[in-house]
């Protein structure tokens, strides 16, 4: 998935400090607590309705901070009424439900974000934006639209079995009973969907895929009469379960296959919620969507596209066009919250200064500590050049320092990738909610 060739200082060698120059005469400092803050990154989105906020690994404060005071000034400036994570839809629906209704406490809304990794929602960056985004909905006057809060992504699948089966339970238990009796189509192999992909490879059983869209047909096909009972958001809820279903199913398959077809499977279902979601929502509604670089950032910009690559920042671009803005998010040294190991505890790893050569290296020696570059600005300037052509650093939820130059770096042409791009030049780890965050100077394992 990445360029693995190590990079050396010596590509830059007397060459390096006239591109430090250019690079410092175009991006914006960014000064914590000054009124204003964040006003070119506002200007610079303009009339974008369709706005996406990277992040340069799923565990950094930072990242969360700025890109939730960017959030609440786009849902209070210019009427963005819908968050969408990289996070799974059923576990979503819960925080969704308490930023509209404030039954509950956001800790508790939260708490569905407790399967690995854990850390990335259920922090207190997160925590404290959920109970803001509750305030401001309940601020607003009764006719503006509530902001929601929803998930892109496909992990809880036997969570959206479970919700389907209870909105059919309170409208339809004929129809329940029916569904029932198709999911169970995945009882032989319990949980483990990666034995489940295996056996349906192997042939010794057949994909679930036709009971699912055997759920999927019945639903629709009743979508009128259960309209009669229910509001129509609830029905949207089921059927997006469904999908979510499916599309778990298919990406689970996929996964034999290797990326990319598992990688596109999944960027493809979060562009196609994010379709479905905004057109329930009205085809004028102006939505923010938060997930990393690497789903953020245009990948047919990047080496990734020649091997096959797509991500939701391409497709979205593609269709939408200029209603489309994406921003990245980076950083030069740290700390970083992250696992060792795939379903293992969040560790508080230190990030090491990003290989020579690379974008983040670039912009630590322009010497500021925070900074914005506007590429959309940048584009049709000499000074685009310096934004293409070089390594562009991304740290999973699994992640090992000693070994990143083998698996954490990707070719790409930065100023086309993103429209614009926040640099920080020493992060933090993000603090987990409920599981405490183990130090660790060296970490021995990492997987992307």
């Amino acid at each position: 998935m990445v360029d693995r060739s190590p990079w050396r200082r010596s590509a830059d060698n007397g060459s390096i400090r006239p591109l430090i120059r250019s690079v410092s005469s175009v991006v914006h400092p960014l000064r914590s607590g000054i009124p204003g803050e964040y006003d070119e990154v506002i200007d610079l989105i303009g009339d974008a309705s369709l706005v996406f906020l990277g992040e340069g690994t799923h565990g950094t404060h930072e990242f969360y901070a700025i890109r939730q005071q960017i959030s609440k000034r786009l849902i209070q400036e210019k009427g963005f009424r819908a968050i969408a994570i990289e996070g799974d839809w059923p576990d979503a629906a819960r925080v969704d439900a308490y930023v509209r209704t404030g039954l509950g406490t956001a800790r508790a809304a939260l708490s569905q974000f407790r399967a690995f990794p854990n850390w990335m929602w259920g922090n207190q960056d997160v925590l404290g934006f959920v109970d803001w985004l509750r305030a401001f909905n309940l601020s607003r006057p009764r006719d503006d639209r509530a902001c929601g809060f929803y998930g892109l992504d496909l992990y809880s699948m036997y969570a959206s079995m479970e919700a389907v089966l209870k909105y059919l339970e309170r409208r339809d238990p004929q129809a329940a009973e029916a569904a029932r009796e198709r999911f169970a189509c995945f009882e032989p192999i319990g949980e483990n969907m990666e034995v489940y992909a295996l056996l349906v490879h192997a042939g010794s059983i057949q994909s679930c895929e036709p009971e699912i869209l055997r759920v999927l047909d019945n639903l629709r096909e009743r979508r009128a009469e259960y309209a009669k009972h229910s509001p129509d958001w609830a029905f949207f809820d089921a059927e997006q379960n469904v999908l979510a279903t499916k599309a778990a199913e298919n990406f689970y398959r996929a996964m034999l296959r290797g990326d990319p077809d598992s990688w596109n499977v999944r960027d493809c279902y979060m562009f196609e919620t994010l379709q479905r979601l905004r057109c329930h929502l009205g085809e004028e509604a102006k939505m923010i969507v938060w997930a990393h670089n690497t789903h953020v950032g245009d990948y047919s910009k990047t080496a990734e596209h020649n091997q096959g690559y797509l991500n939701i920042g391409q497709l979205t671009r593609e269709h939408y066009g200029n209603q489309v803005f994406l921003l990245g998010f980076g950083t030069y040294h740290g700390t970083v919250t992250a696992a060792s190991a795939w379903g293992g505890p969040p560790e508080m790893k230190d990030v090491p200064p990003a290989s020579p050569g690379t974008y983040e290296d670039l912009l630590h020696q322009v010497g500021i500590d925070r900074l914005f570059v506007p590429m959309k600005q940048l584009r049709d300037t000499p000074a685009a050049s310096l934004f293409d052509g070089r390594q562009e650093r991304a740290i999973g939820v699994v992640y090992n320092p000693s070994y990143e130059h083998l698996g954490n770096y990707f070719k790409a042409n930065l100023a086309e990738q993103f429209d614009g791009y926040i640099f920080v030049d020493r992060s933090s780890a993000v603090k987990p909610m409920w599981a405490a965050l183990r130090e660790v100077g060296r970490p021995t394992r990492r997987a992307a």
